[in-house]
């Protein structure tokens, strides 16, 4: 029959799937430590006998026999050896009985909160080794318990560890016994043990999700470039065939969109776009803006920033609510793109003002000529604007050559 003692150790085995063995040592230990702590000092060696059964404890001293002593803690002569063992001899270890009385139950006290400490980390160290090769992987999990915004999360069946609130998934709501899928970015070892990095928010998590529902995509026939997500509402997706026979989009899509609304399923109906991906990058900022029409493009490769123009009707389109379809554009193509209104595009007209010079001296024309205008008292440009070159060369002096040079200079002022 089962005693108390080995139906809680097999308990506590198959609760944290830790090597029924290991359990005993670690309560060996903690007896151990305990004994030094209450009865004894830190230099004794200590050995401690377990039934697995009963859980009854036996405390013993170990010390080596020596012609003579010089640590009484560790040594004793054969002279004292003999009153433990028959015929000892030099170098033989001895161990005798120091369990103190009604020490079971003292040792347990003692030993409890040493124990729940080494159980903790042979289950950290469990967690490591089991997920540490599982790293960028898809994690099946199940909801183990919900307290607020704290979500706890068993792996498996065999380990549990919270979900980050910043994790999760904006607006889902958990529910204990809930299957959800989970994305397993690292395991690290911190100073409380080894940690899992688990999101529901993660790009990658889109990108395993898709290769599960997508054969193609599994098998490299279909390449995803490219994920931008705002977790929960909605996901820019680029896609390229690796061959010319696939349909890149379609495959992703399925028959009548049958495996894209399975991976939006899992993602708690976060809407997926999925978008052919180009080399050349006006193409590829036009399919990112989509459902938005382009109009015109202007690329600054140097400061990687692209000024798109869209008709006033389809730029609430391209920015999208709060934003959102230029930001996911933006990180989907990998450069800053701003959304203008095509009719902020003036084309540039240079005129050439007239310049406004009163003065006949100062337009411009040779000083013989302007001489022989003083002369008749036409010293003002407006005196002479209007005039014709048969009005000119009526003018004392005044040649067909020069009226013509008039006329020409006068064309420049207001």
């Amino acid at each position: 029959m089962q005693t108390a003692f080995s139906a809680a150790v097999n308990q506590l085995c198959d609760e944290k799937n830790i090597d029924k063995n290991e359990v005993i040592d670690m309560i060996k230990a903690a007896i151990r430590a305990a004994y030094r702590k209450d009865y004894g000092n830190k230099e004794q060696n200590i050995d401690v006998d377990l039934d697995n059964e009963s859980g009854n404890t036996i405390v013993y001293v170990v010390k080596k026999v020596v012609k003579k002593v010089e640590d009484p803690e560790l040594e004793m002569t054969v002279a004292e050896a003999k009153k433990y063992k028959k015929d000892p001899k030099i170098d033989d270890e001895v161990k005798f009985d120091v369990t103190p009385v009604g020490y079971g139950r003292i040792a347990a006290q003692s030993a409890k909160q040493v124990i729940l400490q080494r159980v903790q980390e042979a289950e950290r160290e469990l967690m490591y080794k089991l997920f540490k090769d599982r790293e960028n992987e898809l994690i099946n999990a199940v909801v183990h318990r919900v307290d607020g915004t704290n979500v706890y999360i068993s792996l498996d069946g065999k380990l549990t560890t919270g979900l980050p609130y910043d994790q999760q998934i904006p607006g889902e709501k958990y529910t204990n016994g809930q299957r959800i899928k989970l994305y397993l970015d690292k395991v690290i070892k911190t100073s409380k043990g080894p940690q899992l990095l688990i999101s529901r928010t993660h790009p990658n998590l889109v990108r395993k999700l898709m290769e599960l529902e997508v054969p193609e995509i599994k098998s490299g026939l279909v390449e995803i470039k490219g994920i931008s997500r705002d977790p929960g509402t909605r996901c820019k997706i680029s896609v390229s065939s690796n061959d010319p026979k696939i349909d890149p989009i379609g495959s992703c899509v399925g028959q009548k969109g049958v495996r894209v609304k399975s991976v939006m399923y899992d993602l708690h109906g976060e809407r997926l776009d999925i978008i052919l991906w180009s080399a050349d990058l006006e193409s590829y900022i036009k399919a990112a803006l989509s459902p938005a029409k382009i109009s015109q493009i202007n690329i600054d490769d140097a400061n990687r920033r692209a000024t798109v123009y869209v008709a006033t009707d389809q730029r609430p389109l391209a920015i999208g609510k709060q934003g959102q379809n230029v930001k996911l554009a933006s990180e989907l193509v990998g450069i800053e793109i701003d959304i203008k209104d095509i009719a902020e595009i003036t084309p540039k007209v240079e005129v050439d003002e007239k310049k406004v010079l009163p003065n006949i001296a100062e337009i411009g024309l040779d000083p013989a000529i302007v001489a022989k205008l003083a002369a008749a008292n036409l010293s003002l440009t407006e005196q002479i604007k209007g005039l014709g070159e048969k009005d000119l060369m009526g003018v004392p002096e005044i040649s067909a050559e020069d009226a013509k040079q008039i006329i020409e200079a006068l064309k420049n002022v207001k």
